[in-house]
């Protein structure tokens, strides 16, 4: 079973005041946890501070595995286990591949892209969400900062007040 952990959540009504209080509140120092958004915020990402994805990088070499098992298994259907010759054309022509070396490559590299990001996520079926506050999944807003117990009440209270003074319409602990 996992362990109970406590958060510090502000609750925003809209994305640009979301987005400034992200800004002020990393200038700040305060380490944010994570944002909750019922649709995806253009440059949060950003303004969180949060490391580009690398997930196109494994997409690529998943779909050069594609292309090299696709090839493979063609060249050696055709040379070695059913070798044909079909009035005098080559036994490898690389054009007539050319359909199944894409299927493969783009199958393998999204089987591969979709198994990986998954796998980064931590998720799997059957796997309980956390939910950090229900209205974030229609109309709200959630910026959450973990509460540790190195974090003493002096630490809640100044986050609690930056947050008001940016915008947050509420502010509360949950345990989760």
């Amino acid at each position: 079973m996992s362990e109970i952990k406590k958060y510090l959540v502000g609750m925003f009504d809209d994305d640009d005041v979301l987005l400034h209080a992200v800004e002020h509140v990393r200038h700040a120092g305060y380490d944010i946890t994570d944002v909750y958004t019922p649709f995806p915020v253009h440059g949060l990402e950003h303004k969180m501070g949060l490391e580009p994805t690398r997930i196109h990088t494994a997409g690529f070499f998943f779909g050069a595995t594609g292309l090299t098992v696709a090839l493979s298994m063609i060249t050696f259907i055709n040379k070695f286990n059913y070798p044909s010759d079909f009035g005098g054309k080559p036994n490898w022509a690389l054009l007539a591949y050319v359909p199944i070396t894409f299927e493969h490559t783009v199958l393998f590299a999204a089987i591969g892209m979709t198994v990986s990001f998954y796998y980064l996520c931590k998720l799997w079926p059957g796997k309980k969400p956390i939910i950090i506050d229900e209205r974030t999944t229609d109309h709200l807003f959630a910026m959450t900062f973990e509460l540790d117990k190195n974090k003493d009440s002096n630490y809640i209270n100044a986050v609690s007040e930056l947050l008001k003074k940016e915008g947050a319409i509420e502010v509360y602990q949950k345990e989760v």
